[in-house]
């Protein structure tokens, strides 16, 4: 198979803003048609990108389209593992946003389905592609810094709630607030810089303190739907700690509003052999002992010509083509929903462990 013929499910922020920039650049990949609920929006997307593309209001006829080989799901959360069970069902490969699915039990079944399909199945992970994250990777693999021993996973915000109201700030709709759509992302780059390793156990404390505060000072608060008086019945804090079997521990904070001086995005590794500080949007920079004991810092800010996106959907469509390997499986998705699904679980339990 040298082109791809995609399907998108979903035509609003993310698919306009990430995934149809990405799919306009792939020689390999087609997209042929477009659905969303308010058709509006797959239609404006049809004429100024894809003339040719079919449009529809619902995604089971969409799926019903023999000619597509895969969608790509850009819906709100909870239809994620509802789509993708229906779109294997159809024989369909399937590329989703993150997150994989809002519950354990969704992402089971959106794995077993693509098992039972014998097709692709990859869960948007952008952050492994930056340029930044793979220099890290490469480093760690080359055992430049040891055990690592402990991570720092951070993605705060001072005011930059999406879609307030909507569907992102409404739990059943979500699955939840800043963890799930921050700390994914964030505690997925940590985990896998460190190698995957097995979870033995989680804590977490959430928080909800500025549902009624409608302050903004980031581009994300304008991410998303907002409706007034809506649904506000997930965190916009959490943070907590992973325990992991090999004795590591990861440390995470994830806030869609705190009063803090500005926005970060970091993952700190502490190793035996050296640290590491990647920064989102930024650099790496790696901490070293010399042989005389001084510490010293080495800087690496790789030019990003291609977005993450755009390589995380590259690889994705190479790997339904045959030509590559995926950078993701499945398990380790149905992992991170078992660690966010707990961290969930040990917050409603006043901070408890929760043992894996």
């Amino acid at each position: 198979m040298d082109l791809v013929r995609i399907g998108i499910i979903g035509v609003g922020g993310i698919a306009n803003g990430a995934h149809i920039p990405a799919y306009l650049s792939n020689p390999h990949a087609q997209i042929v048609a477009l659905c969303d609920v308010d058709v509006k929006r797959a239609e404006q997307a049809q004429r100024k990108f894809f003339r040719d593309a079919a449009v529809y209001e619902n995604y089971m006829d969409l799926l019903a389209d023999e000619t597509i080989d895969a969608v790509d799901i850009c819906t709100p959360n909870y239809l994620h593992s509802e789509i993708a069970v229906e779109a294997f069902r159809a024989g369909k490969h399937v590329l989703c946003e993150k997150p994989d699915a809002v519950s354990v039990d969704e992402a089971e079944k959106m794995y077993a389905a693509a098992l039972s399909a014998g097709k692709v199945l990859m869960v948007m992970r952008n952050n492994r592609f930056n340029p930044n994250s793979l220099y890290l990777k490469s480093f760690i693999e080359k055992d430049r810094m040891g055990d690592i021993y402990v991570a720092r996973a951070v993605w705060r915000r001072r005011r930059g709630i999406p879609g307030k109201g909507g569907w992102f700030t409404t739990k059943a709709l979500s699955g939840g607030g800043p963890l799930i759509d921050l700390g994914v992302h964030m505690i997925d780059l940590a985990w896998w810089l460190m190698g995957c390793p097995e979870v033995e156990a989680v804590t977490g404390n959430t928080f909800q303190k500025f549902a009624d505060n409608d302050a903004k000072d980031s581009p994300n608060a304008d991410f998303g739907d907002r409706v007034e008086n809506g649904t506000f019945d997930v965190e916009d804090l959490a943070l907590g700690t992973v325990r992991f079997r090999n004795g590591a521990v990861m440390q995470f904070e994830t806030s869609w509003a705190s009063n803090i001086e500005k926005e970060e995005r970091y993952v700190e590794l502490y190793g035996t052999r050296s640290g590491a500080r990647w920064e989102g949007g930024g650099k790496d920079v790696i901490y070293y002992e010399t042989p005389k004991g001084k510490q010293k810092e080495h800087v690496v800010d790789h030019s990003q010509i291609e977005s993450d996106h755009s390589m995380n959907i590259r690889n994705f469509i190479d790997v339904v083509r045959g030509k590559a390997e995926p950078c993701y499986e499945p398990q380790q998705g149905l992992e991170m929903i078992k660690i966010l699904s707990a961290i969930y679980t040990s917050a409603e339990n006043g901070g408890r462990e929760v043992r894996f």
